[in-house]
């Protein structure tokens, strides 16, 4: 079943991404990173979120902090230039003392993991977002640097008064260097609260790329490849996208035939088994629908084809008839570098979390093999409903951003001049590397894995519980049907399946997933992720 790319453009985990890039400056960094740096890479597969949007809102956000560079740069250099130029009548360095106060500042919230962007958050917005996560919430910026600020403040303010004014630098340029900080802050303020709240983000049209012919051909790309029913993967990373594995299984069973069984009648195929899985997790689907308001009722099914990476990004068709051809083609193959699975996603909590079920069946050599890879993607990190904090300030409060501008001025200051140095940085790199000409490769992340939470809520985990065991029974009761229905014992299949739904018991094992044994044991998968 294909998805129309503009319901996922609205969904609630693809607005708080777009909020995000403006106020995680590391988020950002890897968004633009993954979908410009390297435009060799496919795009992953964007389970839930549109990654134009976030794209395009990332590259504005680097965008508006340039210009708040600029404009920082000029006045900063008429400080300087002020400053040295005073003939040595107050010998103290203003300049030299407030730019190494930054540097301090900016370390200082840095080494918190806080994050560094020019619009910083303060604790009361912090712990707002949070919901109540206070014992997580460390010190915005430790208590040594903010003394010694106050202490530069003081310093200044008693030496301009007992001086006559002789040093007037020390205390105009701080604060003029407010006002470039203040404007970003009303800036950012005002596209949260116009186009990033709820109501807004659903109305306002699909945000876009910058002009050019680069970001044309990147926006095209994305919007090919996301929610296409095929991707390119590396060997070594498999099931980019799909977020962290939740105790995937496998097992290989002996086709045996019944003693009643009809002679000559034809081999049971993987095509078989997937058309008798698939009515029954139709049927979950429109139950949950006609009995509840269940996440399940908005089950999305599709076959999916994994291809190996090799030929260039461009070269790969995704055409309606040539994916199709795909999937007719490698259901039955069973190959080991292109793979087939049915994938079964329940998109729950407003997208904040997904499950995703991969099923793979092949039926060669007298044996049917199950392989069953369930995948979650947890929520985007709370630190980005600050939109929703900032958006219900109502508008605009001249005083009360002032106070902020003032108080985050230093670390905004210095956060604006690294953010632009890397930018031109990365741009430089960017240009000789020459990506949309490197060697093919395969997607490494995506970005809602970029922004997710390492952590579930207690509801959150027993609904994720609910919805892999109830997806795995539908599962299990399709491939016992294939089995019945093509003349074949079902006993052992049987006895296997209790074994995996009751005793926790992970049979066999499987190529880039994990195997555990034992209740309560726990599966790892250490190639793009960290297992439950």
């Amino acid at each position: 079943m294909s998805v129309p790319v503009q319901r996922y453009s609205r969904t609630e985990a693809t607005r708080l991404l777009c909020a995000g890039v403006y106020l995680d400056i590391d988020f950002r960094s890897q968004v633009i990173e993954q979908l410009v740096q390297h435009e060799e890479r496919p795009v992953a597969p964007s389970l839930g979120v549109d990654a134009v949007p976030v794209l395009a809102y990332a590259l504005r956000a680097r965008s508006q902090e340039v210009q708040t560079a600029l404009l920082l740069l000029l006045v900063w250099a008429v400080f300087v230039a002020v400053d040295f130029g005073d003939g040595g009548s107050v010998p103290v360095m203003w300049s030299l003392i407030y730019a190494v106060l930054c540097m301090v500042l900016w370390s200082a919230r840095a080494a918190t993991g806080l994050g560094t962007a020019v619009y910083t958050l303060d604790r009361a917005t912090l712990r707002k977002a949070l919901m109540g996560r206070r014992k997580r919430l460390r010190v915005l910026v430790p208590l040594g640097p903010r003394l010694l600020l106050a202490g530069y403040w003081l310093g200044a303010l008693v030496v301009f008064f007992t001086s006559g004014g002789g040093n007037w630098p020390a205390v105009f340029f701080p604060l003029l260097l407010v006002v470039p900080i203040w404007m970003h802050r009303a800036h950012v303020s005002g596209v949260m609260r116009h186009e990033l709240t709820r109501a807004p983000f659903a109305g306002l049209p699909r945000a876009r790329l910058p002009a050019g012919e680069r970001y044309r051909r990147i926006g095209a790309a994305i919007a090919r490849e996301q929610h296409a029913e095929l991707t390119i993967y590396d060997p070594f990373r498999p099931f980019i996208g799909a977020g962290i594995p939740y105790e995937p299984w496998s097992f290989a069973l002996e086709l045996k035939r019944r003693a009643s069984a009809e002679p000559g009648r034809a081999p049971l195929t993987s095509r078989m088994v997937i058309e008798l899985i698939r009515p029954r997790l139709e049927a979950l689907r429109q139950s949950a629908a006609a009995t509840s308001r269940d996440r399940l009722k908005d089950l999305e099914i599709e076959e999916f084809v994994y291809l190996p990476v090799g030929v260039g990004r461009g070269e790969v068709s995704y055409e309606g008839q040539t994916v199709r051809q795909h999937l007719l083609d490698a259901v039955d193959e069973g190959g080991e570098a292109r793979r087939h699975f049915l994938r079964i996603r329940v998109g729950a909590w407003d997208e904040q979390v997904v499950v995703s079920v991969l099923v793979r069946v092949h039926t060669q050599g007298g044996m049917l093999v199950l392989e069953v890879v369930p995948h979650i993607l947890t929520p985007v990190r709370p630190a980005y409903r600050a939109v929703d904090v900032i958006a219900g300030r109502g508008g605009e409060d001249v005083l009360r951003d002032g106070v902020r501008a003032l108080l985050t001025g230093p670390t905004a200051s210095f956060a604006a001049a690294v953010s632009t140095v890397r930018t031109i940085g990365i741009t430089f790199r960017t240009w000789l590397a020459d990506a949309q000409h490197a060697l093919p490769d395969g997607p490494v992340t995506s970005v809602r894995e970029l922004g997710s939470s390492p952590d579930v809520s207690l509801f959150q985990e027993m609904d994720i519980s609910r919805y892999v065991k109830t997806i795995q029974d539908r599962i299990a009761s399709g491939v016992r049907e294939a089995l019945s229905s093509q003349g074949y014992e079902t006993d052992t299949f049987e006895q296997q399946i209790v074994q995996v739904s009751e005793g926790g018991v992970f049979i066999g094992s499987m190529s880039g997933g994990a195997v555990a044994v034992g209740s309560g044991s726990q599966a790892r998968h250490t190639a793009g992720g960290t297992g439950k």
